[in-house]
């Protein structure tokens, strides 16, 4: 049974989404995550903004392949956070809300560079609030981030993302 949990409520938001990413690279696979994403939706509009600091990942295969992700590929003291701000597609009907595939169109900025995107997303009602996943792939050169020769096989050119959580 579907609680009534979001009957009412125009806006909710989440300070414990997860992230994933995973570079898989020819001659080497880099993981990396956060539980420290935030979000909000406004559940009348469909209007959304989710934010993550930049250095709160941690996985990587070492200490120095995490400095070097934070300063030489991300530079998190210039950028230190990235965000997708925009709007749902379609509507979302609180009393009505079904599991199934959705789309959010907005604005993804990551290191500083701002690329409009269409992303999938699955939303689940559920008693604590509404579930959300989805899983994309980001092409580091559309956000100016240089790969150097030397390691070009060991990054890979489009990270796959994971994104979840539970917005209450």
């Amino acid at each position: 049974m579907i609680s009534n949990c979001l009957i009412g409520q125009q806006f909710i938001q989440t300070n414990k989404a997860s992230i994933d990413f995973v570079s898989e690279a020819p001659l080497e696979l880099i993981k990396a995550s956060t539980n420290k994403c935030q979000g909000i939706l406004d559940l009348e509009n469909g209007d959304f903004a989710f934010r993550v600091k930049i250095e709160a990942f941690d996985g990587f295969n070492s200490p120095l392949q995490k400095e070097h992700f934070f300063e030489n590929y991300m530079e998190s003291n210039n950028f230190p956070e990235a965000t997708f701000v925009g709007k749902m597609v379609e509507n979302l009907n609180p009393e009505n809300l079904k599991q199934a595939p959705y789309r959010a169109k907005g604005i993804l900025d990551i290191h500083g560079i701002k690329v409009e995107r269409i992303i999938p997303i699955q939303l689940n009602r559920e008693a604590d609030g509404l579930y959300f996943e989805s899983e994309f792939l980001v092409a580091l050169k559309d956000h100016g981030i240089d790969i150097p020769t030397i390691v070009k096989q060991k990054i890979a050119e489009k990270i796959k993302v994971k994104v979840s959580g539970t917005l209450e």
